[in-house]
């Protein structure tokens, strides 16, 4: 009886620990519903959703027997809001698009001349999820719990902020991000003049280098570069991923310097041949839109992700070595 009793309380603490994921798979399953193609792009689109679930998942398992879910009794004041705080994903999912919030964002946004005004909801949307996700770690965790899930809060947050960003000021417009943009486009068609194709810069528009290439003239591509298309929000998004990655390590501060900046130079040389492989695919006559828009994000992305994982496995086979090396030596010299 007594072992029945445990397995039901294991269960049930489980499920607990899996609730913050549920709540946002059914609303995510309602936009999907609605907009299925919006999934299909990482700019402007849904698929960092899908790439949320898989962070919160991963932080999930990374930490799972350290969870400790803050005890209150099942009708206090906590367990309610937290209850409630549950269901505020597809609460919002509805209210956005089945009774007009996101007309109206959309509209507050054109009021205030936001150029982009259209792609305001989809930013917020991110936002939103952001800050209803961060509320329900914290009533279920605490701010221990609200520093541990940081990744994916952040990921969220960052990913709404660029685009807002980039409606208000589209086209290259904001300054501080489109600084980067001509050292990016000038590596860019420096590797095209590498491998074979021809390269030229045009007049800039509103700021924005013009990069012209072709392998057999007049068949020629141009494309303006912003800065979203440079890849700035990758470098953004892996800065606040790794550091606070690093944050939760017990690895020197001297190796979490070298560690940051490897991962930054491979996260910015990895935008460049973005920009490459869509010069490639534009003049060989590819769907280059289609990769713009979702598959060139993977490289970054999957990159970002990857390299936290890479950086515990090398350091796991590292110690593995070291000790080997030790218990090697010691066996030396015991029959010395």
């Amino acid at each position: 009886m007594l072992d029945i009793v445990q397995t039901i309380k294991r269960n049930a603490n489980t499920l607990t620990k899996l609730l913050p994921l549920l709540s946002f798979i059914i609303p995510f399953l309602a936009l999907y519903s609605l907009y299925p193609d919006s999934f299909e792009m990482t700019w402007k689109g849904r698929t960092y959703h899908l790439f949320f679930l898989w962070l919160f998942a991963l932080e999930t398992i990374l930490i799972w027997k350290e969870f400790q879910t803050e005890k209150c009794k099942l009708k206090s004041i906590r367990t309610i809001a937290f209850i409630m705080a549950l269901l505020l994903p597809t609460i919002y999912v509805i209210d956005a698009n089945y009774f007009g919030l996101n007309t109206m964002i959309a509209d507050l946004a054109g009021q205030h001349n936001v150029p982009l005004a259209n792609w305001m909801p989809l930013s917020i949307e991110y936002l939103v999820f952001a800050v209803l996700f961060a509320l329900i770690i914290l009533l279920e965790y605490g701010i221990d719990g609200l520093v541990d899930f940081s990744i994916s809060v952040f990921f969220l947050g960052i990913i709404g902020a660029i685009y807002i960003i980039d409606n208000v000021y589209p086209e290259g417009r904001f300054t501080p991000f489109q600084i980067f943009v001509p050292t990016t486009a000038t590596l860019a068609a420096n590797i095209l003049n590498c491998i074979g194709y021809q390269t030229r810069f045009l007049a800039p528009i509103k700021g924005m280098p013009r990069l012209e290439a072709w392998k057999t003239w007049p068949s020629s591509v141009t494309f303006d570069i912003a800065w979203p298309c440079s890849g700035v929000e990758s470098l953004l998004l892996y800065t606040v991923t790794i550091l606070l990655f690093l944050k939760k390590t017990i690895i020197p501060w001297r190796q979490r310097i070298v560690y940051f900046v490897i991962g930054a130079i491979v996260t910015y040389f990895i935008n460049v041949l973005r920009i490459v492989t869509i010069f490639a695919i534009a003049i060989n006559g590819g769907d280059w839109w289609n990769f713009h828009n979702y598959y060139g994000q993977l490289y970054s992305i999957t990159w970002i992700i990857s390299y936290p994982l890479i950086i515990i496995g090398s350091r796991t086979l590292w110690e593995k070595i070291r000790s080997w090396k030790t218990s090697t030596k010691d066996a030396s010299d015991h029959l010395r």
